[in-house]
C-alpha cells in the first residue's frame, strides 16, 4: 500500500508546506552547455519508453516538448505526444492560439485534446473517490490527476513543473538588472540593496511583506497568519545571494518535495513514470555555472536555453492562463454553498470569515485543502492509514 503525505492541520489551514529539507549530496561536476544537460535528462527519463507531455501553452510546457522533440529526432525514437486539457467556458484557461503555434513550429503530427467538464472539480466524482481511498494529500489538485493519467499507461510523462521558480525572480536577479541597466530608469537599486542586507534583516522585511499578503487570507486567525508568516520569511532569508545557490534553495523546499513525490506515487499507480526535467539535478547544476547570477528576467532566461528550439514569441510572452476556476466546478460550490461550518480547527481558521469566502462566488484556491478536508469530514470518513 503507498504511504502518502498527510498535511498537518496548520498545513490544511495555510495550504503551504513551509520548512527546508537537507540538501543532496555534492554531485560531479557539470561542464555542459544547460540544453545539452537537458536533453540528457530526457533521455534518462524515457529510457526507451513512450514519451507524452503535459502541455498548456505556456512558455514551461512548450519548453519541455521542443526538448522531447528534439531528442525524440535525435535519437530516431517517434515524436512525443503532447496531451492538452480544454476546459470549455473558462476564458482564462484557453491558450489555444499559443498551443497551435508550438505544435506547428514543432511539426507534431499526433496531439491529444481532452475536453474537460467536472472531472477536474476539487469535490468531483473523481475527486471524491481519490479523497475516500487516499486521504488528504498536498497539493489538493492530486486528487483529479488520475483521468488524465489512466491513459497514459506505460508511458513516461513529462511535464514543465519547475519553470517559475528556476526562471523566476530568484534573490540574484536585482544585483544583476541594476548591473546591466545602470543608465536605464527605473532600475530597481532598492531591491538590488535589499538583497545584499543580512538574513536577519531579509527575515524581518520578508515577514512583513508576507504578513501584508496574508491579510487577503481573512479566514485564518491572527495567529495563524503570523504563524504562516514567519515560516516563509524564515525559508526566504535562507535563499543564497547567487543564482547558483538560489537554484539549489529550489530543489530544497519541502513543499516541492512533497508535491513531486506525492505525483510521482499517484502517477505509479497509473504504470506512469513521471519526470519533471526543468528540475532535474543535472540540469540545474550546468545553468547555474554557465549563468552563475541568472537572468534580467524570465524572457532573457527562456532565450538563453530554448531560444534555438522554439518561437521567439514564445520565449517573449507575458501572458499566463489561469487554470483556478477550472479547478472549482460545481461540486465544489454546491458544497461550499452548504457547508455547515465543521471539519476545520476553529484555533487555526475564523469559521465565519471562511464561510463568507466559500459563498462570494468561487472558493478562493488557497482554502482548496480546508475544502476537501470539510467535506471527508461530512461523510465521517475516516482517513486511510
Amino acid at each position: 500500500m503507498t504511504t502518502f503525505y498527510r498535511p498537518t492541520a496548520f498545513e490544511t489551514a495555510a495550504c503551504w508546506l513551509p520548512g527546508l529539507v537537507e540538501p543532496a549530496a555534492p554531485a560531479g561536476a557539470v561542464r555542459r552547455d544547460p540544453l545539452d544537460e537537458l536533453k540528457d535528462a530526457v533521455r534518462r527519463s524515457s529510457d526507451g519508453r513512450p514519451v507524452a507531455v503535459t502541455f498548456s501553452g505556456g512558455r514551461d510546457s512548450s519548453a519541455v516538448l521542443a526538448v522531447a522533440t528534439a531528442v525524440s529526432r535525435e535519437d530516431g525514437l517517434p515524436d512525443p505526444v503532447p496531451v492538452t486539457f480544454c476546459y470549455p467556458g473558462v476564458a482564462e484557461a484557453d491558450e489555444t492560439d499559443w498551443q497551435e503555434r508550438v505544435v506547428a513550429h514543432l511539426g507534431l503530427s499526433t496531439w491529444r485534446r481532452l475536453t474537460v467538464e467536472d472531472e477536474n472539480d476539487l469535490l468531483g466524482r473523481e475527486a471524491q473517490a481519490s479523497l475516500l481511498r487516499r486521504g488528504p494529500l498536498f497539493p489538493a489538485t492530486m486528487h483529479v490527476k488520475d483521468a488524465m493519467l489512466r491513459g497514459l499507461a506505460g508511458r513516461v510523462v513529462l511535464t514543465g513543473e519547475g519553470g517559475d521558480e528556476v526562471f523566476g525572480d530568484r534573490r540574484a536577479r536585482a544585483l544583476l538588472r541594476t548591473a546591466r541597466e545602470r543608465a536605464r530608469p527605473g532600475t530597481p537599486r532598492r531591491a538590488a540593496l535589499g538583497s545584499l542586507l543580512p538574513a536577519p534583516v531579509r527575515r524581518r522585511r520578508e515577514h512583513a511583506e508576507v504578513r501584508r499578503s496574508v491579510a487577503a487570507l481573512p479566514w485564518l486567525t491572527g495567529a495563524t497568519g503570523e504563524r504562516l508568516a514567519d515560516a516563509i520569511a524564515r525559508d526566504a532569508a535562507a535563499e543564497p545571494l547567487s543564482y547558483a545557490g538560489g537554484l539549489r534553495w529550489v530543489r530544497r523546499r519541502r513543499a516541492g518535495r512533497v508535491f513531486l513525490r506525492t505525483y510521482g506515487q499517484v502517477a505509479a499507480e497509473h504504470d506512469v513514470v513521471l519526470a519533471h526535467p526543468l528540475l532535474d539535478d543535472g540540469f540545474l547544476r550546468s545553468l547555474g555555472r554557465r549563468f552563475p547570477w541568472g537572468f534580467t528576467d524570465r524572457t532573457a532566461g527562456m532565450r538563453a536555453v530554448f531560444g534555438p528550439l522554439l518561437p521567439d514569441a514564445v520565449c517573449a510572452r507575458s501572458s499566463k492562463a489561469s487554470f483556478n476556476r477550472a479547478y472549482l466546478g460545481s461540486a465544489t460550490r454546491e458544497f461550499a454553498a452548504r457547508w455547515d461550518g465543521e471539519g476545520v480547527d476553529p484555533e487555526l481558521v475564523d469559521v465565519d470569515a471562511l464561510r463568507a469566502a466559500w459563498l462570494s462566488g468561487y472558493p478562493p484556491g488557497p482554502t482548496s485543502l480546508l475544502l476537501q478536508q470539510a467535506w471527508l469530514a461530512s461523510v465521517g470518513a475516516p482517513v486511510p492509514p
